[in-house]
């Protein structure tokens, strides 16, 4: 079928994603989204709503709605840029560097279990072969699933 390759990324995608987010419910971020960390990841140490809009695929407008719900979430917060007063720098707090950081634990977690499923080399095969064919991970994924 040639449906079953996407279809099973997808599933993997999502079941990774799922059982973050599950553990980072646990973790005291019930409040995270999928969308909360690529945008935290695309913010870094601070960026503007027009960059990360242009990071993440989106428009300003759409980039806007990601970072109020980040600020009401306490993962960001608004600053002027220290080097041009006219910019507003959106940059992650404690909260959001700490969701961050839980993430990658979680992460590792996780593809430890696959290990243990399928095999270190397993993983490393599927690992290599999937950065040839696809190349490195990309943070527009969210407005990828919206064209």
């Amino acid at each position: 079928m040639s449906t079953r390759l996407p279809l099973l990324l997808l599933a993997g995608f999502q079941t990774l994603v799922d059982r973050l987010h599950t553990a980072l419910a646990e973790q005291g971020h019930a409040e995270a989204r999928p969308m909360h960390g690529f945008a935290l990841q695309a913010i870094g140490p601070g960026t503007t709503a027009a960059d990360l809009g242009r990071a993440l695929g989106v428009s300003k407008q759409a980039a806007a709605k990601t970072i109020a719900g980040l600020t009401a979430a306490g993962y960001v917060v608004r600053a002027p840029d220290a080097t041009d007063a006219r910019r507003i720098l959106v940059q992650p707090t404690a909260r959001g560097r700490d969701l961050l950081r839980r993430s990658a634990v979680i992460f590792a977690q996780l593809r430890a279990e696959w290990v243990a499923e399928l095999g270190e080399e397993t993983v490393q095969t599927l690992e290599a072969a999937l950065t040839r064919v696809a190349g490195p991970p990309r943070l527009d994924t969210p407005a990828w699933f919206t064209r």
